[in-house]
């Protein structure tokens, strides 16, 4: 089997067999699937947003947890706020270019240019957070996993990434069952504690027993302006539970049609849900009696004035809670964990889907490398999926993993493209004023404004918020990815440009050169080179010869004995390298003949025979490719390979034609074989 051959099977094993492009509209969603595909990462913070309030409450001691529900209650409304702009958005602008197209085509380039590169970096993010904090609550279940957490998350990045290699439908369907489990779990444990707290039989958590101290400098009463500051920090470590509500709007075009309608409605699903959520998890957290530090301050918990022991391991806010309400019944609570576990793993499958789109979406605009344009054999975006792992494997082993450290970098980027959107759609909703005239279409554009308005002060007074809490705890490193992703994109874009005006067709292309020398590369006088002969004769130049790098005179003697034999009536030169070297010598050659010539051209011919197994590639030095990867750098010069096909490399071909052509079980039923296919029946 060849090594292109070895390739085929073990991508087709990985990821499953080629989709036709035809074949686009079978990869598109339903809403029972778009659900868990667009909104998991929305509905997993939960599993970690009522951690960072608390955690971020602790600061002032165990009395500021009064405050929780209610912090919960501001994330809810900007959470509301949020949704209901884009509603408005997905109906607008169904083209998936969600909040970087908004921002664009009403704002202006650096606006859009500033909302992707806030974009791709939350999608880092997201993956690394998530997958984090899934690593962290795998940990808790399993205690041989403790210490070992960037591991566990980076094997969960690489196995996420072959997924969706497979096709966002395929993926879609595996991840939909564990993320439905999940609205289960947490819905299900939070109605057994209402049930509990309404009987007055509301068990107590494991950690309700253990004093928090105040933090150096808060363990006096607060002042009114120590309290606000507490309780902003606490918001906008909440506010993480808005990360992912953008990526339906960026999602539009996997969803099936009529794509709007079902894109608003899975918005709104998400935004219940997720609220319900929320608040219900910090509401028990807060009556069980939750205590929950940063992770690097446990010496601030203490059990009856004494510290915890250095071997102390906390457990997440939604593992105590399970644990307090299944006391009497374990698999209550491994469920609830595992599915937990599952859901903030598959969560970074949103950023899979939403990444990868914007990739596409930035590389049709000149933004972005064109290579993220491309889609792979399952029509996924398979170059902007493994450039998304990658970076977020980056991000997860320098962090080790720390959910709390990498949180801190995490919703700066949100709220900045969730801003300039909301400013982008009011805008959008002013310039369609001026042209409609109908009474109803105008007062359903008013009421789109309004919603946008409300929307845009919200999330402003988060960002603001964000930032002033959260810069020097990490914030700033977020800010500093974003400029280099917008220099990044503003460098592409020069350079697309560049290499436009310089491919511009003019009249002084269609002048001749003025003669063409024409060299043959010999190596030894055989098939390939006598077929390279006769070609290069066949082109018809103004001069033609051989050229031979002499390295070994016996060769060389016996070579030119051979050559005078064959009388093969075209000149040979033989270039002397005494170093040894093959392809220096050539391109020196190469370039004199075309400085003796400016306007001429040297056309170099290589001979290459091609094999068809993949241990041959080892067998034979590869020459030929450094010779045009050098060659390639010469003004002046072209270069054509004339290859000659070995046995070996025929037997391969017509092995691929017979597999191209057979007829796999569950063709016939797909639609991919027609009365007239005379593709072989498996035997």
């Amino acid at each position: 089997m060849s090594l292109v051959g070895v390739g085929d099977v073990s991508k087709r094993i990985l990821l499953g067999r080629k989709l036709r492009s035809a074949q686009l509209g079978e990869t598109l969603l339903p809403k029972r699937i778009a659900l868990p595909v667009f909104a998991s990462d929305a509905l997993s913070s939960v599993a970690y947003a009522p951690d960072e309030v608390f955690i971020m409450l602790a600061i002032g001691g165990v009395s500021q947890y009064v405050w929780s529900w209610k912090v919960g209650i501001a994330v809810v409304l900007v959470m509301a706020a949020v949704i209901a702009s884009y509603r408005q958005t997905v109906h607008a602008y169904p083209s998936g270019g969600g909040d970087y197209e908004v921002a664009k085509v009403n704002l202006g380039r650096t606006a859009g240019m500033t909302v992707a590169s806030a974009l791709l970096v939350d999608y880092v993010l997201t993956v690394a957070v998530s997958i984090s904090s899934g690593a962290n609550y795998a940990a808790s279940a399993l205690p041989a996993l403790q210490h070992h957490e960037a591991t566990v998350a980076t094997v969960m990045v690489l196995l996420l990434m072959a997924l969706n290699l497979r096709g966002i439908r395929e993926s879609g369907r595996l991840f939909a069952v564990p993320t439905y489990l999940f609205m289960v779990a947490i819905l299900g444990m939070c109605a057994f504690g209402f049930v509990d707290l309404a009987a007055g039989s509301l068990p107590m958590a494991e950690s309700a027993d253990l004093e928090i101290t105040p933090k150096e400098g808060w363990d006096e009463p607060l002042t009114t302006f120590g309290l606000v500051i507490l309780l902003a920090r606490a918001f906008s470590s909440g506010c993480a539970a808005l990360t992912g509500v953008e990526a339906i709007s960026n999602g539009v075009p996997a969803f099936q049609r009529p794509k709007s309608r079902n894109a608003a409605t899975t918005l709104l699903l998400l935004g219940l849900i997720a609220a319900t959520m929320m608040i219900s998890v910090i509401v028990l957290a807060k009556q069980m009696g939750v205590r929950f530090v940063d992770p690097h301050e446990f010496e601030r918990l203490t059990r009856d004035g004494v510290p915890v022991p250095d071997g102390h391991h906390q457990h997440a806010v939604i593992a105590q809670i399970a644990h307090a309400v299944f006391h009497d019944f374990s698999p209550g609570f491994y469920f609830v964990v595992t599915v937990t576990g599952v859901i903030l793993v598959l969560a970074a499958n949103t950023a899979f889907n939403g990444f990868p789109v914007l990739g596409s979406i930035l590389a049709k605009d000149g933004l972005a490398p064109r290579a993220l344009g491309a889609r792979g054999d399952r029509l996924a975006y398979s170059n902007g999926i493994v450039f998304l792992a990658a970076m977020a494997i980056v991000l997860i082993v320098v962090f080790d993993a720390e959910t709390t450290k990498l949180i801190q970098l995490y919703i700066v980027g949100v709220f900045v493209s969730f801003n300039l959107s909301q400013l982008g759609m009011i805008r959008h909703w002013t310039r369609a004023l001026t042209t409609e005239r109908d009474a109803a279409v105008r007062r359903r554009i008013y009421r789109s404004r309004a919603i946008n308005a409300v929307g845009l002060s919200f999330t402003a007074v988060v960002l603001v918020v964000v930032v002033l809490t959260k810069f020097l705890a990490g914030a700033w490193i977020t800010i500093v990815a974003m400029a280099f992703f917008f220099a990044v994109m503003k460098g592409i874009k020069g350079h697309y440009e560049n290499v436009e005006r310089e491919l511009a067709a003019d009249e002084t292309d269609k002048t001749l050169p003025t003669r063409v020398h024409a060299i043959v590369l010999v190596s030894k006088l055989h098939k390939p080179t006598l077929r390279a002969l006769a070609f290069a004769k066949a082109t018809r130049p103004n001069a033609l010869e051989g050229v031979y790098v002499s390295v070994d005179q016996k060769d060389t003697a016996r070579l030119l004995e051979e050559w005078d034999e064959r009388n093969t009536g075209v000149p040979l030169k033989v270039l002397h390298s005494p170093y040894r070297e093959v392809v220096k010598p050539i391109v020196e050659y190469a370039s004199a003949i075309r400085r003796a010539n400016p306007r001429g051209v040297v056309a170099v011919y290589i001979p290459e025979y091609v094999v068809g197994r993949w241990w041959e590639q080892l067998l034979h030095n590869q020459t030929a490719l450094r010779l045009k990867g050098r060659l390639l750098f010469s003004p002046g010069v072209m270069v054509t390979s004339v290859p000659y096909q070995l046995r070996s490399s025929e037997i391969a071909l017509e092995r691929e034609e017979r597999e191209e052509h057979r007829v796999r079980p569950g063709d016939l039923r797909r639609g991919r074989v027609g009365s007239g296919d005379d593709r072989q029946l498996p035997r």
